[in-house]
């Protein structure tokens, strides 16, 4: 039977039986054949359904369908870095087995973790007397671990409340030491070294390098003394050079600019891990039961994305390539704020202005900040509202916004003024 005489059965059919369990399921069969049957009679094919709206133009040129995301955390990370995970994903290395698969204590993830540390040391060039820790508990269980490893409760120990986090670090502290606050920003700057009120005799001085929420940034090192300097790095490491030896210990929750969700890391001098007790400290907390990251199972898969960003860093041309990106995306958007003529405001003292979390604001508009969101998001730029504590707008440009997304986010802030003024 021709395509022709089976149509010409086809159209005595009732088009609606949609009762009928089989005609459910053959019915885009007889669709199909409808089709050929009006191309053969040279009948215009049937109208079809408008494709769905596709992602908009800001997404549609990057690769994947991806977006401009500006999170937080956690958030964005290197596009190479996710391809050769997928890559990975079943079978790393000629393993036969997933990262996620491999036992901790196997060669194979050995070699994964080694090879992490290694390249961290050269990205940030940490000198050997100063050991690396992949743990687990973020930052925050970091606020614990620092006082039951170095402090006791006749200890003193000072904070520099600069933002949200050094304020719950301060308020840990509360519970196992005498804590004091050295000095306190209004956050939206950092207050000058010179007026700081350091306790005399006390142990640590602790600071929060980057404040995620308010977008403040030390841009020195802290010289104090005799007393241990501790530092939550969480949402500036890696992103500009540090001297690690004038620190005792560095810790960050690797989800903002270095990997996934599931680790934190920690640089610890060498010497302090003999002038812990452990006995009356937890164990998941104690630095010296965690010297080399295998005490328990470690976050596998966390630590080898990333081993894979510390390598993606390296190839960019290490930390000095990174740091002069980084400058020049936060130099391109503040550049804009500032030239909106007060449409845009940043409320953070241009002189701690964070190269990493950039609040701003819509001055006395709070309708427009919503719509700002709104029309962003439609354009392909997603996370942008600020955190709920102070409101406004947040562009978190880490190591891995591409300059593009920079880029095509101020063209948005200019074409929303334009459209808004």
């Amino acid at each position: 039977m021709s395509v022709l005489q089976q149509g010409q059965q086809l159209r005595v059919l009732p088009a609606g039986n949609a009762h009928c369990l089989r005609t459910r399921r053959i019915a885009p069969r007889l669709q199909k054949q409808r089709q050929l049957v009006r191309a053969v009679e040279g009948e215009p094919p049937a109208k079809q359904p408008a494709p769905k709206a596709s992602k908009t133009a800001a997404a549609k040129k990057q690769p994947h369908n991806r977006v401009f995301n500006f999170s937080a955390g956690p958030a964005v990370l290197p596009l190479p870095v996710l391809e050769q995970a997928q890559k990975d994903l079943l079978n790393w290395n000629n393993s036969g087995m997933s990262v996620m698969e491999m036992s901790h204590r196997g060669k194979e993830f050995e070699s994964i973790l080694a090879e992490a540390e290694e390249d961290l040391r050269t990205l940030l060039s940490i000198p050997d007397d100063f050991e690396v820790l992949f743990l687990q508990g973020g930052a925050t269980a970091q606020f614990t671990a620092i006082c039951q490893n170095f402090l006791e409760n006749d200890d003193h120990a000072d904070y520099i409340l600069t933002g949200a986090w050094s304020k719950k670090a301060y308020k840990e502290g509360e519970r196992y030491a005498e804590a004091h606050i050295a000095a306190q920003g209004d956050g939206t700057d950092i207050p000058p070294e010179e007026d700081w009120d350091l306790t005399e005799g006390s142990q640590m001085v602790h600071i929060c390098d980057n404040e995620t929420i308010q977008g403040v940034e030390f841009k020195f090192t802290p010289d104090v003394g005799e007393r241990l300097l501790v530092a939550d790095m969480s949402s500036s490491f890696c992103s500009k050079p540090i001297d690690v030896d004038k620190y005792d210990l560095i810790y960050a929750g690797a989800q903002k600019n270095i990997g996934p969700a599931g680790v934190t890391v920690v640089i610890i001098h060498e010497t302090l891990f003999d002038e812990v007790d452990g006995d009356e400290i937890a164990a998941p907390l104690h630095y010296k039961t965690y010297r080399g990251s295998l005490h328990n199972t470690p976050p596998t898969w966390s630590i080898y994305i990333c081993g894979l960003v510390f390598k993606h860093l390296l190839k960019q041309g290490g930390i000095d390539a990174v740091y002069a990106n980084n400058q020049a995306k936060a130099d391109l958007l503040y550049n804009a704020i500032d030239g909106s003529s007060g449409f845009y405001d940043s409320p953070v003292d241009p002189a701690v202005r964070s190269n990493m979390n950039v609040p701003f604001t819509i001055p006395g508009k709070p309708e427009l900040e919503k719509a700002f969101i709104a029309e962003a998001a439609k354009a392909g730029m997603v996370q942008l509202k600020g955190h709920r504590s102070v409101g406004g707008m947040r562009a978190s440009i880490y190591n891995s916004m591409p300059m593009e997304g920079v880029q095509a986010l101020v063209k948005f802030m200019a074409d929303f003024q334009k459209k808004h003024s």
